[in-house]
């Protein structure tokens, strides 16, 4: 039986759980014939890397630091992946064309439908990174009003009313030392790393509106744990990782599929193994 491959890249890639997370997926859907690796690749090795897919490749994911740069190397690029310039998917298709697509920004989108969240009036992002833009163009289809983004410097600031004008988006941008601020928003995104937003645990109202921590590892954070113990909802990273991986799988393998739960049940306890 010939395997039909799939895999991640990025640098560093060993605490990737999408191995765990699409594996689940072609279990629960029957593609015994399919496989999922993941490869440590940079910017550098990416051009080498991608001309050497043979027909056996149906597909990768990218992470960083490949998301902008495997642009150049693909025959087309969706509006979503193109309205962040950062693509997180790409299919190789049978006529032999390499198509980039964003799951992320769908992904936010599904994970915080999930829970209910499908419309809200305005919202605060922490941080100004990568993941900063795809949570913009995310709240470019469910917020109706403005956003404040906390931001550490000028430059950063300026980068994030680009994208707000770039996205359709009202954004505010407000210094990073008044970031407590943001907690009464009704949804919260923080893209921050590891340990950045622990300081605003002491800060979380009661009542608390919807936060969506976009870290899984280590999780809870100390603001996810806050904002739950002050009653307001939290979404967490492992959310995210599913839903966006629910869609990687549905463009690479054709197939529409049920193993949200499956996928989840997998990444849990590949975190509680670590």
């Amino acid at each position: 039986m010939s395997r039909i491959r799939a895999a991640v890249l990025g640098s560093p890639i060993e605490h990737s759980l999408s191995p765990v997370l699409h594996r689940a997926a072609y279990q629960e859907l029957g593609l015994d014939d399919w496989s999922y690796d993941r490869f440590e690749i940079d910017e550098a090795a990416l051009p080498e890397f991608v001309a050497g897919l043979g027909p056996e490749w149906a597909g990768l994911s990218l992470t960083m630091p490949l998301k902008r740069a495997i642009m150049p190397l693909l025959d087309g690029i969706s509006d979503t992946a193109a309205s962040v310039e950062a693509v997180n998917t790409v299919v190789l298709t049978e006529d032999g064309r390499r198509l980039g697509d964003n799951t992320d920004i769908p992904g936010i989108v599904a994970a915080l439908h999930e829970r209910g969240v499908e419309k809200v009036s305005s919202a605060a992002i922490l941080g100004a990174g990568a993941t900063a833009s795809s949570a913009l163009a995310a709240l470019s289809r469910i917020c109706s009003g403005e956003v404040t983004a906390y931001v550490r410097s000028a430059a950063r600031a300026d980068e994030m009313r680009q994208w707000g004008e770039r996205l359709g988006v009202p954004v505010r941008t407000a210094d990073w030392s008044g970031a407590a601020e943001a907690l009464s928003a009704p949804l919260v995104i923080a893209t921050t790393p590891a340990g950045t937003t622990d300081a605003l645990a002491a800060s979380v109202p009661e009542g608390a509106g919807t936060l969506f921590d976009v870290l899984y590892d280590p999780w809870p954070t100390a603001l996810a744990a806050a904002w739950s113990h002050h009653g307001g909802q939290v979404v967490g990273g492992l959310d995210l990782l599913v839903h966006q991986a629910v869609l990687q799988v549905e463009r690479m393998t054709g197939r529409s599929p049920g193993p949200l739960a499956a996928m989840r049940a997998a990444g849990e306890r590949a975190l509680a193994a670590r």
